[in-house]
């Protein structure tokens, strides 16, 4: 399949004012359009279906349900995310396209078994203690369990460079929720609440299964190697504790304001803290468009030096290996410059904005006092992540996995350190972890360049390591005997 950075250099190489912008709207389509699609939806629904005129406890029983939907989903995807990206991406390398599928069951079956083990739990203590009706609480599993599906699906999507058909199948999911909820409301009757989570989660299904349908029909041998997945799982667990560790440091700190004086009940089973957890959104909004251009930054131009590193070790000279290392490093830290410097632009122009926004909406209090602490921390993870990825991309199992503990588990005692300060400090924990976990992964990133001769020729064995009984030291037979 064509690469992303080919259409991308075919908008930004003709240098005219409408092919940039047709390159930043590719650029969005492929990164946050899907993102943004579920939250346009969510919106209009709530104007046409009359959700302002609901009662305060059915409000806040769908806006903790679809919290808990969005952020569980996201930790029941993490762990085997990174891990099935590498095998299928080393699969896709070797041409072995029949071993994708039994991948993608095998995946998607230990994922469904995790989210279980996660959600009946909860789905019964909100069914039991809370008194929430059974209906609402399966259909919320269910689209708890849609998500999940869409989460993994559209990874296998993602790989390969297939993004405008996942906007395009997240935005016919999008549109088949609009109008189901206008036809469960005012044809059948149902409550707005009950029939905006229902049509959420046939939409999601939906979506998925499309991905579903274009993955079987891109692949369609199947070889059965179930146990050569479940070896490649378990020799690169620290990728799965690396992506778990980091995707779990973007919730920790809000988990730990669900505890505070903020904290909102709701059922006896839903925690939040909706002060906290609204400045998060609009402070990860502010610095949202980091991972644009990082999208931008490696397709364009880093793939190219990368490629040409991998070529050269494997058949060129020592020259070209050296001169192809030096040229790809300088532009990685080039580009990482211009990332920062592009954002800071970016992030100081929207920060101002939202709190000019906030305070004309109304929002105003807690919300403004935590954002500006929140927006600097968000800033600095979209910094952060680009170097974590370029440890996978380096094969540095041990820095990435080093990196996402320093930042979750500094996150985590930071906001627990700040939790009794002032509002105005409670974003501390978010920024001190990312600045942690930067700082960290910037001089392993730094060591890795000084260190990569040994990185790539010393890493592997000579003779293959099996498992079994020792053979005999003994070299030549003792024939004085």
């Amino acid at each position: 399949m064509a690469g992303v950075g080919l259409r991308l250099n075919k908008f930004f190489n003709k240098k005219s004012m409408s092919s940039h912008i047709a390159g930043a709207g590719y650029s969005i389509v492929i990164t946050i359009a899907p993102m943004l699609l579920v939250i346009v939806t969510l919106i209009i629904m709530q104007r046409l279906l009359g959700y302002t005129e609901e009662s305060y406890y059915e409000k806040q029983l769908f806006q903790n349900t679809v919290l808990y939907i969005f952020i569980f989903s996201l930790l029941a995807s993490a762990p085997l995310n990174a891990v099935l990206s590498r095998y299928i991406s080393d699969v896709i390398f070797e041409e072995t396209y029949a071993d994708i599928m039994p991948c993608y069951y095998l995946g998607l079956l230990i994922q469904t078994l995790f989210c279980c083990v996660m959600g009946i739990p909860f789905c019964l203590h909100e069914w039991l203690s809370g008194g929430v009706r059974p209906a609402y609480v399966f259909i919320s599993f269910c689209c708890f369990i849609a998500l999940s599906f869409i989460f993994y699906t559209m990874m296998y999507l993602s790989i390969c460079k297939d993004y405008i058909k996942i906007s395009l199948f997240y935005a016919v999911g999008s549109i088949i929720s609009l109008f189901l909820s206008l036809f469960l409301v005012y044809y059948i009757g149902i409550s707005v609440c009950m029939s905006m989570l229902l049509s959420l989660t046939a939409g999601f299904l939906i979506t998925a299964s499309l991905g579903l349908a274009l993955l079987t029909q891109y692949f369609t041998e199947y070889s059965h190697q179930y146990k050569k997945i479940l070896k490649h799982i378990v020799k690169y667990r620290k990728l799965i504790l690396a992506n778990t560790f980091y995707t779990l440091g973007l919730f920790v700190h809000n988990f730990v304001f669900w505890t505070s004086d903020l904290q909102i009940r709701t059922a006896g089973s839903f925690v939040c803290a909706e002060t906290y957890d609204y400045a998060s959104c609009v402070a990860m909004f502010t610095n949202i468009s980091a991972s644009i251009i990082f999208i931008v930054l490696v397709e364009m131009k880093f793939n190219a030096r990368y490629k040409q590193y991998s070529e050269a070790i494997i058949g060129g000279r020592l020259l070209d290996i050296q001169k192809t290392g030096m040229r790809m490093f300088r532009l990685l830290a080039d580009e990482l410059m211009s990332l920062v410097r592009i954002q800071f632009i970016i992030s100081t122009v929207l920060f101002l904005v939202s709190l000019i926004v906030l305070q004309r909406f109304g929002y105003t209090g807690t919300i403004i006092q935590v954002y500006p602490c929140l927006a600097a921390g968000y800033f600095i993870l979209f910094l952060m992540y680009p170097v974590f990825l370029f440890l996978y991309y380096f094969n540095d199992l041990n820095g990435a996995l080093y990196t996402g503990c320093i930042f979750c588990l500094t996150t985590l005692a930071a906001s627990i350190c700040l939790l009794n300060t002032s509002p105005v400090w409670y974003g501390g924990g978010l920024t001190l972890g990312a600045f942690a976990g930067w700082t960290f992964s910037y001089f392993r990133l730094c060591r890795l360049e000084k260190h990569m001769k040994n990185h790539i020729f010393c890493s592997g064995t000579i003779l293959k390591q099996v498992s079994g009984t020792r053979p005999s030291g003994q070299v030549y037979p003792d024939t004085q005997k």
